[in-house]
This record gives structure tokens, C-alpha cells and sequence, in this order.
């Protein structure tokens, strides 16, 4: 197979870079994009002065603002995020169209047989880099690998407004050296798990055989037995179709118990439904699914297939999911799995 050359785009604090460029009063100070902290609302994005007092992505407002009191706090625009999206994108599409969004701030590019800059993917990073701040007034890491799991580590290298470049003759050393905690899927408990068996580094890995390996971690043992050596056979997917849709609220009080949960429904539904009206008809609904965060942060969703859309089988649902903390609820979703007609059809075509 001919060497693959995957570039990883990464906007810095997308949200809070934005805001900063719409308002540079709000350049130099600790920044952060989300919700208000006595609604209860979470960091959706925050800029480097802010992440300098320990503030980050996914952490209640309230705790941001007692680690940094002088904290500046904007409300998300995200119409005007996607359409920085969409121009970020349409930059990338002067290179390659095999593109692979993963939200709005970060995409793959597969660039291996584009012929610019004579097939350098070092050269059209730097390229991007250079547009996206000279026409769109942000910046964005880039990390440029043989592979999507390599690049997308070395995107994270020399954040902010970095790039980092791994050679196929470098890929051997410089996963060795990598910590475990590094692999995607590896989170906190299989991190901690693995420091316990002494593995801390890739090169640790390496040392167990793939039956090792599926023994401990079962069917991410293989994966994880790849990654060790620099491997991921992942192609770059250019049509990243929407697997489900979903509505969820974030209540400014505790719901003390399953009716006060159940009461929320209709409402949630409602705003479902709305948006369900809104998708083309490529899609079909499939299961239905609920989502609860409890009031210590642990959460659950549960799904059903052949389940109905309707009133009674979400609550059915919830029931179920709520019976699974039975404490009080922060946060509750609503949502329904979806199949795509367009690559089932497209699937039949083929045969």
C-alpha cells in the first residue's frame, strides 16, 4: 500500500480565538465561551490566559470563575463559528478534497496524491497555517503523519499555532517514547490500569504479544497492540453522516427524583421533533435513546431498539436510565439513532 500523507487540523481555543478576533478588547484577558455560572451553565471553550488558572473545556462555569475570578465570560455564537468553519474549510478544499470533519474546529486531510507543492504535506500545512491567519484572523495547529492517530497527536505538539511534522522514518521512535495515556481510547481508568501492570510508555506496550493484550483489555487489546507500533490502517472518511440527533438540557436545579424528571419530557420531545422535521429525508429514524447526567457528574444513556418514538417508550426509557443512579439529575437528553438511506441505496447499487 503507497505511503498515506495525513495532515490533522486543529483551531486554537476555536470559540474564544473568534471572540477575541470580533472584539480584541477581550485580547489578554482570561476568556471563556459558554454558559452563565449561576444557571449552571459549562466551559464550552476558554483562551490560554484563562487555561493559565487551571480553567479547561467541559468544566462548570462556577468552578472557573472561583479558579479565576477576573474570568470573562461570552455567550456562544455558533452561527457565527459555523460560518468560520465553512471558510476554514473551503481553504482546505484548495488542496484536497478528502476531508473529515470532526466538529467544527478540527478536520483530517488526506493529501497523498494532491499535486501541490509537488505532493509536500509539510508545505500545504504551512500553506493552510498561513491562510487561515492572514484571511480568517486565527490560528490553527497542524500535525503532519503517515497515519490519522500519529497526526493527530502531533497537532498537539507545539499548540498553540504550531506544527509538528512525523516522518515515516520517525514514526518507530516517536511512538516509543509516547505515554499510554496518549492512545485514543485510552481514558483515565485504562491509563491507571496499565500503570498498575507497568506500562507507561508505547515502548512498555510492546512487550506484551496481541494474547496479553486481548486477555487484559479484551477487543482493544489488538488496537492497542497497533498503536504500540505506530499502526492505524483508518482511511481518511469523507462523508462523516450524522448517526444520531438529540436535544438535551442542562437544569439550573437538581431534579429531585424520577417524576421531576418525567415532567421534563414533553418539552424535550417537542424540541426533538422540531428537529427531526428539519433533517432530509435521507435519513430514518431508528432507536430511540435518553441520556441523564446525574448531580455528581456521572451520567448514562440507554437506547432501545425496536422501541416507538413516542411519550410512553421515553419514559419507559428514562425510568430505566434514572433507575441506574437514582440520585438527582442535572442533565437530560432525549434522541433517536439514525439510518442513512443515501448509503444504503448506495450500497444496493453496488450489487
Amino acid at each position: 500500500m503507497p505511503q498515506r500523507k495525513i495532515i490533522h487540523i486543529d483551531c486554537d481555543c476555536f470559540y474564544a480565538a473568534i471572540e477575541m478576533r470580533d472584539d480584541p478588547s477581550l485580547a489578554g484577558k482570561p476568556l471563556a465561551v459558554g454558559g452563565s455560572p449561576d444557571k449552571r451553565g459549562v466551559v464550552a471553550t476558554c483562551n490560554y490566559d484563562a487555561r493559565a488558572y487551571g480553567v479547561r473545556s467541559a468544566m462548570p462555569m462556577r468552578t472557573a470563575i472561583k479558579l479565576c475570578p477576573d474570568l470573562t465570560i461570552v455567550r456562544p455564537r455558533m452561527d457565527i463559528y459555523k460560518g468560520v468553519s465553512r471558510q476554514i474549510h473551503q481553504i482546505f478544499r484548495d488542496y484536497t478534497e478528502i476531508i473529515e470533519p470532526l466538529s467544527l474546529d478540527e478536520a483530517f486531510l488526506d493529501v497523498s496524491d494532491t499535486p501541490h507543492f509537488n505532493g509536500s504535506a509539510t508545505r500545504i500545512a504551512q500553506e493552510i497555517r498561513r491562510r487561515v491567519s492572514a484571511e480568517l484572523h486565527i490560528t490553527v495547529s497542524a500535525g503532519v503523519a503517515p497515519n490519522k492517530f500519529i497526526a493527530k497527536i502531533a497537532s498537539d505538539w507545539r499548540k498553540p499555532d504550531g506544527l509538528f511534522v512525523v516522518t515515516p522514518d520517525q514514526v518507530d521512535e516517536f511512538v516509543a517514547a509516547l505515554p499510554v495515556s496518549k492512545l485514543h481510547g485510552v481514558g483515565k481508568v485504562t491509563a491507571e490500569k496499565m500503570t498498575r501492570l507497568g506500562v507507561r510508555t508505547c515502548a512498555d506496550l510492546r512487550d506484551w504479544n496481541k494474547l496479553a493484550l486481548a486477555r487484559e483489555f479484551g477487543s482493544f487489546g489488538e488496537r492497542l497492540y497497533n498503536l504500540a507500533r505506530g499502526q492505524d490502517e483508518r482511511p481518511v472518511q469523507v462523508d462523516n453522516r450524522r448517526q444520531s440527533i438529540s436535544v438535551e438540557n442542562t437544569y439550573d436545579q437538581d431534579l429531585p427524583d424520577l417524576d421531576a424528571c418525567l415532567a421534563q419530557l414533553p418539552a424535550l420531545l417537542d424540541e426533538l421533533r422540531g428537529r427531526m422535521a428539519r433533517l432530509d429525508s435521507s435519513y430514518k429514524p431508528d432507536k430511540p435513546f435518553v441520556k441523564l447526567k446525574f448531580h455528581d457528574f456521572t451520567q448514562t444513556t440507554l437506547e432501545q431498539a425496536g422501541a416507538r418514538r413516542d411519550l410512553e417508550s421515553y419514559r419507559q426509557l428514562l425510568a430505566t436510565a434514572f433507575a441506574r443512579g437514582d440520585k438527582p439529575v442535572r442533565l437530560i437528553g432525549v434522541g433517536v439513532r439514525l439510518q442513512d438511506l443515501r448509503g444504503a441505496a448506495e450500497q444496493l447499487n453496488l450489487f
